[in-house]
């Protein structure tokens, strides 16, 4: 068996990082990230007549809201075409031809393209997080760097999901449209499939098995990390009232998240050879 080679690995990520560099994607992002963030920080209280930072709780579960559907069609968008993209340009078989295998080639897009979403998220939420830190105290940004930190996770998850796919696609245009179909599927249908089961089942179903069908969604697992210790916030969704206080542990939580991303890499694994 051909043991890893861990400087091929690196030689590659840095490669599809000064990529993503290059063409400005990291900057574009992190000052969507910044932003939003401001923008949610200082007016989402503004239809209550109020201007400014609220309570940190209000102000992550407002985050999440917009993170949920934000960061995973990023990290899609930006991992679809890594390896399908080396195939219609031809490079994919020069770089086989190379002595790395196969599973250098995917670490090496994969820790490549997180690197760069990381320092975009980094940027972007933190640069938000140094100016909120004035308005905070020490507990409040405990909970802001937890909140960047499963923002993180999430967009990893993705990001390993759109690894995925481009392995799998035959081109970049099937790429990309099955990008899109993973983000309607997690972000939107996913939630609305398991409120049609509860209502039909007349609520037995979701004591039973909804709450670990919520773990079968990383969107779902990253809206739990962030609202379910929050005690003023959690009883506005309607998630927290059916999910079992033994299942909300956030180094469970986080240890699903890290499950949901070397799952979707091994598969491209099994599919590449």
């Amino acid at each position: 068996m051909h043991q890893i080679e861990i400087k091929q690995i690196r030689i590659l990520a840095a490669k599809e990082f000064r990529d993503r560099i290059r063409n400005r994607w990291v900057i574009a992002v992190a000052v969507i990230f910044t932003l939003f963030a401001l923008a949610i920080s200082y007016f989402g209280s503004a239809q209550q007549g109020s201007v400014g930072p609220g309570s940190i709780q209000v102000t992550i579960a407002s985050l999440v809201s917009l993170v949920i559907y934000l960061i995973p069609l990023i990290a899609l968008m930006l991992g679809y075409d890594a390896v399908v993209g080396e195939r219609e340009r031809g490079s994919l078989d020069l770089l086989l031809s190379l002595p790395i295998t196969r599973l250098e080639l995917l670490l090496g897009k994969f820790f490549g393209l997180s690197a760069a979403f990381t320092i975009a998220t980094l940027a972007g939420f933190g640069s938000a997080g140094l100016l909120l830190a004035f308005h905070y105290d020490m507990n409040a940004l405990y909970h802001y760097i937890g909140f960047m930190l499963s923002a993180l996770l999430l967009g990893m998850v993705f990001l390993s999901l759109a690894v995925m796919v481009s392995v799998i696609a035959r081109d970049r245009a099937r790429a990309s449209g099955a990008a899109i179909a993973v983000w309607f599927l997690f972000v939107l249908v996913f939630d609305l499939a398991l409120l049609g089961i509860l209502v039909l089942s007349g609520g037995e179903f979701g004591e039973q098995l909804l709450p670990l069908m919520l773990l079968l969604n990383p969107a779902d697992i990253f809206r739990l990390l962030n609202i379910f210790s929050m005690d003023d916030i959690k009883t506005l969704y309607g998630l927290a009232t059916i999910f079992p206080a033994s299942l909300s542990n956030p180094l469970l939580l986080g240890s699903m998240m890290v499950a949901w991303i070397i799952a979707p890499l091994l598969i491209a694994l099994w599919r590449f050879k």
